[in-house]
Parts: structure tokens; C-alpha cells; sequence
């Protein structure tokens, strides 16, 4: 049990480093925002659907898990439409950033999408990451383009995740995950369509960008989902919380290496990545605490 943790803890970062390094793919990728999309969702969708029809896996959900996907395909394509977008006009430690606070405006709306009480502490967290993302920004308006998309991508990724919590326990989550990359795909393949971009140079793409968008696709997105599912059966939700709220540090790190010094920012940028950081941890352990005293509370002792 305890070399199935160990290996699962491993193998999660593992994943969250690969989620960081999403950014940098997005960065590395010549082609532009909506077109890397569609690559990306249209062959993800189609390696995961190999994938459930080789494990001999059903397609069929009931309507309501049908509409849930639609909606957060749609989500889930305008969110990489304009994560991607923030990259190509701003850089990845700016997106990381910004993209870091999700889970304070997650815990804001929760109280609201699931009708429970709003909590003090959240609030107080609230405040510092928004301090975090004034510093981040600072005064440097040269990055508030992507800035702005950043934020967008980052509400949609919050609205995505709160649908998504409410009913990925009630279907397969790989048949769910699947449908949502294909109705994302068909998404991006109108609005492509209504441009007209679907020319013969839109499929002329250079032998480099082929193996980046295939990283991108099949082990950023298809692996990576599947897997972190996977090691989820033997993490703590606190294990789980950490390793998530990494994926800004190793992503603006393995920028910093690739990129040097387009991704060098000033002192007050790091300043607020760790407001937000410390925020987020601290969120996380305040919450884990309150539902082990929850449990305990409502565990009757045995006599």
C-alpha cells in the first residue's frame, strides 16, 4: 500500500509537470491560437476514443451527461482558445500566474453553485491573491493583453471545473472527458469554418510543430487525464491539492530554462506568484483540517 502511495505521488507530479509544461508547448508551437486548439482537441479526442474502443468501453450516456458535455466542451475550448492566446501575446509565466488563482475564484462560487455557506477565510484568501496578481501585473502594461486573456481563460477553467465536479461521479469520467473533447473540437471546426481557415496551408505545418502538437495532444492531454484518474485511488486530497497548485512553479520554471531570459520578470512578479501560492496552500490545508473534524464529529464512537 505504502509503495503504491509512493509511486502515485511520483507519477502525479509527474503529471502536473506535464500540465505545466503545457504552456511552454503552447509557446514552442509556431501556429496560432485557435488552429493549435483544434489539433489539439480534435487528435486527443481521437486517441482517447481509440483508446475506450479498444478497452471495448460503452459510448452511451444519459441526455443529461450528453448536455453536461456539450456545455463544457464549448467551456473547455474557449478556455485553451484564450490560455493559448495569453502565451502568444504575453508569456508563461504570466498565464501560469494568473491561471494559479483559479481555485480562489472556485472556492468564491462554490458557496453559490452548491448552496452552502461563504466561509470568512476564503474571503481573506481571496483579497491576498488578488494583492498576488496586482504585483504580478504591476505597472508593466505590455503584458495586460495577455493579462486579460489569461483571466477570461481562467474564469472559463473555474466554470468548467465546478460542472464538471458536480457531475463527473455519475458517468464514466473517460467517456465524459471524451465527449467533451469532441463537441470542443466541433466547436473550434465551425468558428474555423466561419473564417474560412481551412485551406491547404492550415494543414502545412512544419515537422517540428507536428511532434510538439503531438506531445501536446496525446501525452499532455489524453495520457495525462487518464493517468492523473488513475493515481487519485491512492493520494490524499492534500497530496492531491499540492501537487496541483505546483503546476505554476514547474511551468514557469521549465520556461525560464527553455526560454532564459524572455521569461525573466521583476522581483514584484515573483513577489505575487507567492502570495498566490501561499494562499492557495494555505486554502487547501484549512480546508483538508475542516473535513477531518467534519468526519470526526459525525463518526459515532464505538463503546
Amino acid at each position: 500500500m505504502q509503495k503504491d502511495k509512493l509511486l502515485s505521488t511520483i507519477h502525479f507530479h509527474f503529471i502536473v509537470i506535464i500540465f505545466g509544461f503545457t504552456a511552454v508547448l503552447g509557446s514552442l508551437i509556431s501556429i496560432s491560437a485557435i488552429p493549435l486548439v483544434w489539433y489539439r482537441m480534435t487528435l486527443a479526442s481521437l486517441g482517447l476514443g481509440l483508446v475506450l474502443w479498444i478497452t471495448k468501453q460503452s459510448f452511451r450516456v444519459s441526455k443529461t451527461i450528453a448536455w453536461v458535455a456539450v456545455i463544457s466542451g464549448v467551456l473547455i475550448a474557449f478556455h485553451w482558445i484564450t490560455f493559448f492566446g495569453a502565451v502568444k501575446v504575453s508569456n508563461v509565466s504570466i498565464t501560469l500566474s494568473v491561471l494559479s488563482s483559479g481555485a480562489f475564484l472556485t472556492s468564491l462560487l462554490e458557496p453559490i453553485f452548491y448552496k452552502r455557506k461563504i466561509v470568512g477565510y476564503e474571503v481573506l484568501f481571496g483579497l491576498l491573491v488578488i494583492v498576488g496578481l496586482v504585483l504580478v501585473l504591476g505597472t508593466n502594461t505590455s503584458h495586460l493583453k495577455g493579462f486579460f486573456y489569461a483571466g477570461i481563460s481562467m474564469i472559463l477553467a473555474v466554470l468548467f471545473t465546478l460542472l464538471n465536479g458536480k457531475f463527473v461521479t455519475k458517468t464514466n469520467p473517460y467517456i465524459l472527458s471524451f465527449y467533451e473533447l469532441l463537441v470542443g473540437a466541433l466547436v473550434v471546426t465551425v468558428l474555423l469554418g466561419i473564417q474560412g481557415a481551412f485551406t491547404p496551408s492550415f494543414f502545412s505545418i512544419s515537422s517540428q510543430d507536428i511532434l510538439w502538437l503531438a506531445i501536446l495532444a496525446f501525452v499532455c492531454t489524453s495520457y495525462a487525464f487518464v493517468v492523473s484518474i488513475v493515481v487519485m485511488r491512492h493520494l490524499t486530497p492534500y497530496s492531491i491539492m499540492l501537487g496541483i497548485n505546483m503546476e505554476p512553479v514547474y511551468g514557469i520554471s521549465l520556461a525560464y530554462v527553455i526560454f532564459g531570459e524572455k521569461e525573466a520578470m521583476p522581483t514584484s512578479f515573483y513577489i505575487g506568484v507567492i502570495c498566490i501560492l501561499a494562499a492557495v496552500v494555505a486554502n487547501g490545508i484549512l480546508k483538508l483540517k475542516r473535513s477531518k473534524k467534519a468526519k470526526q464529529i459525525s463518526t459515532p464512537i464505538s463503546k
